[in-house]
């Protein structure tokens, strides 16, 4: 041992190096590191192959494997082990996990693992464990790795030096389109849903033939998303352009459904696609949580009668339920209708994350094509320079041949000689050295001449090729074509599943489509005590009130009306049926349901019915007609439809039923004139019907002119006075006195 070996002075290796730095400096370039390795080694995909680290190395696992999709299965158990212990040392069952979504064709639109067991189901149920399934790779996964052998890419060290694996994939296919991709890095995220590869083929021609082509000129052959489980997608077009040409956005996707008839004029509604990655077990679940809380009170029930295929069969309450209006109620509430987010953040040449346009995502494919095609080409012509080198010498041993067998034969170290006496290479040398003696053949001679003759002229088109731009182009579009034509909507399963669809007009769902529809009579009192019962009882219906009260309104009506109410003070509110309460009381005062102040008083209680007009005056005679639908009011505070002048109040509130308009005054004066010398508006004071001297205005009607006038007289009897001419007049006249019989209360019921 030296001295410098036994010298205390020597440093001490054994201890790790201590540096000082500041801890806001450590942490950092520690966290910087770590935010690095997730984004490019975990979560996001690289937009070359469209493949994470784990996905890629399953992949090649299988593939030294030799597990091509015509061969043999092998246990899923098997391929997990050598992935972990030769590519990627984490965890069995992440690897398992990972290779199990690949072979999901409910996940993956073209699954890049061909499995056999229990890879899970659409239902949300697990995968069995890697020891009961096997897989072996598929086509789609075949392409993408075409040309491995061929340099075509980068090969690195694995994790411990012992093995290498590829830095990307050929990839015969924008795959990060075709299957998408979705991972969560530091501070950034991706979400891509799948496409169709026939389009994403006709968008790649269309750049190859006009590099310049605008993103929206891609969209006529990529118009959207294409899911593995279907569904309809329901965003607007101008949506779906902005999308693409930015890289982040989303897509409304819904269920796609059908209305099924049954006998008796019976019908359900039958689910045959659900979303794309929505549970169907869970779906089922939260739909029948709807039925039981009546937040659907339109749907009765449903059942799944899901085999291979999907079907949820969603039976109405009754045959008179608007399908349309039913679905769209359940697409608000449950995951009939998702939101699938699109955030096209991908590795640009796997190293720097970006968020690309759809026109970006391609381009960059082509490029990664062309790298391909250019070493594949140069590996080739390598090999033809060999191969050429090798026969060159082979036909020279041809023409000598009696003299290289007398060399073979006589000479201790033949090669030395052989490269001496012909000029030949070692590599020539040690070829014919290898010849076997039936090769010694004069037809061999000819085939190897032939074989000559075609190397060259491959060589000849590979230099042209390696040469021109316009021919590696061309080459690129005949391999996209034939990817095509393996993948495309021709093929087995390449058909669009995904169908675009307009946006639904029923954006706005009726608020009577979340009530049960039923008949109901809605009863309120003289003393305004309102309340409703099932059915619609006739005239002869005993009704109970309290003391001192007394029936004033009996309407027939359904539970998914609205109730028109005309206050004294000019206003008009508006009462759900629904929310009324029930009859097994004496109900309740309107006056707690609306801001009907106390001293006003209820002139009208009418069933709302679009379309229809009213007929609205004061006790100043001031009055004009209006339409129904815009008294309609929102709020409790109701809405001010009629202005009222000092000391008036509303009299009058009818439904417009004939062609002239009937007054009478408190001074017993009846005007009769024309209906169409009344305005027609949506609020104000109005005009002057009919002046009255001493008083008000009474009453007012409309009627048919040619039914004559009708009231009731103080029998109850239903009185009609056809000659009316004395009493038509002018609008805003002082009328005459009525007929004989006319109500001394002044009021035509």
């Amino acid at each position: 041992m030296s001295d410098t070996e036994n010298s205390d002075d020597a440093p001490d290796n054994s201890a790790g190096t201590i540096v000082e730095e500041p801890l806001r400096q450590a942490i950092s370039d520690r966290y910087l590191q770590y935010a690095l390795s997730t984004i490019m080694n975990r979560a996001l995909p690289d937009v070359r192959d469209g493949l994470k680290p784990v996905h890629r190395r399953i992949l090649f696992a299988m593939r030294e494997l030799k597990l091509a999709s015509g061969g043999r299965f092998r246990k899923c158990s098997k391929i997990s082990g050598d992935v972990m212990g030769n590519f990627h040392p984490h965890g069995d069952q992440a690897i398992y996990d990972a290779l199990a979504r690949l072979g999901q064709d409910f996940t993956i639109r073209y699954p890049l693992v061909d499995g056999q067991g229990n890879f899970g189901n659409i239902d949300g149920d697990n995968p069995a464990a890697a020891r009961y399934t096997e897989a072996r790779l598929s086509h789609t996964a075949e392409a993408l790795m075409d040309g491995l052998d061929e340099d075509s890419v980068d090969f690195r060290d694995n994790y411990d030096g012992t093995l290498t694996e590829p830095v990307v994939m050929p990839a015969s296919f924008p795959n990060v389109l075709a299957n998408g991709s979705s991972g969560i890095a530091v501070g950034m995220a991706t979400s891509i849903p799948p496409h169709n590869i026939g389009e994403l083929c006709d968008a790649l021609l269309i750049l190859i033939r006009t590099p310049g082509t605008r993103d929206d000129t891609l969209l006529n052959v990529v118009p959207a998303p294409d899911f593995p489980t279907g569904g309809v997608l329901v965003e607007p077009p101008e949506s779906i352009a902005e999308t693409y040409r930015t890289g982040r956005g989303s897509f409304r996707l819904r269920a796609r459904w059908e209305r099924e008839a049954l006998p008796r004029g019976q019908w359900q509604a039958v689910i045959t696609e659900i979303p794309w990655q929505v549970q169907k077990s869970r779906l089922i679940e939260k739909i029948a949580d709807l039925i039981q809380n009546r937040k659907v009170p339109t749907l009765a029930d449903i059942r799944d009668e899901s085999a291979e295929d999907v079907r949820l069969v969603l039976e109405p309450r009754s045959k008179t339920v608007n399908p349309e209006v039913m679905m769209e109620t359940l697409f608000r509430q449950c995951d009939l209708e998702i939101r699938v987010s699109l955030n096209m953040n991908v590795l640009i040449d796997g190293r720097t994350p970006r968020v690309c346009s759809l026109k970006t995502v391609l381009e960059a494919f082509l490029a990664h094509r062309r790298d391909v095609l250019l070493r594949r080409r140069r590996f080739r012509f390598d090999q033809i320079e060999h191969r050429l080198e090798i026969l060159e010498g082979y036909l020279v041993a041809f023409a000598n041949l009696d003299d290289v067998i007398a060399i073979i034969r006589t000479e201790d170290r033949p090669r030395p000689v052989l490269i001496e006496r012909f000029d030949l290479t070692d590599t020539q040398a040690e070829a014919i050295l290898n010849m076997r003696l039936r090769s010694l053949r004069r037809l061999e001679e000819i085939e190897l001449r032939k074989e000559r003759d075609a190397l060259i002229e491959e060589r000849a088109a590979i230099e042209d090729l390696l040469g021109d731009d316009k021919r590696q182009w061309q080459e690129i579009g005949d391999e996209i074509r034939e990817t095509q034509k393996r993948f495309g909507v021709n093929s087995p399963g390449g058909a669009r599943r995904t169908e675009v669809a307009a946006v639904p007009t029923l954006d706005d769902v009726p608020a009577e489509a979340m009530v049960e529809r039923e008949p109901v009579t809605v009863i309120c009192s003289a003393m305004g005590w309102i309340r409703t019962i099932k059915g619609h009882v006739g005239p002869d219906h005993q009704l109970k009130f309290r003391d001192g009260d007394e029936s004033r309104f009996v309407l027939h009506a359904l539970t998914t009306d609205r109730l028109i109410v005309a206050g004294s003070n000019g206003r008009f509110y508006t009462l759900a049926c629904k929310d009324l309460p029930s009859g097994r009381g004496m109900g309740e005062p309107v006056r707690l349901m609306i801001d009907l102040p106390n001293d006003a008083d209820i002139v009208e209680m009418l069933i709302h019915a679009g379309g229809r007009r009213l007929l609205i005056a004061s006790t100043l005679g001031f009055g004009f007609v209006v339409p129904e639908d815009s008294v309609v009011a929102q709020t409790r505070a109701g809405k001010q439809v009629l202005t009222l002048g000092s000391g008036g109040k509303t009299r009058v509130c009818r439904v417009v039923d004939g062609d002239h308009i009937a007054c009478v005054g408190d001074n017993r004066r009846l005007l009769i004139f024309p209906l169409a010398d009344l305005p027609e508006q949506e609020k104000g004071k109005g005009v002057r019907l009919q002046k009255v001297a001493k008083g008000g205005l009474a009453d007012a009607r409309t009627f048919d002119l040619s039914q004559g006038l009708r009231w009731l007289d103080p029998a109850g009897r239903t009185r009609t006075e056809k000659a009316l001419s004395n009493w038509i007049g002018k609008r805003a006249g002082t009328g005459r006195s009525p007929p004989r019989g006319f109500p001394r209360d002044n009021r035509f019921t």
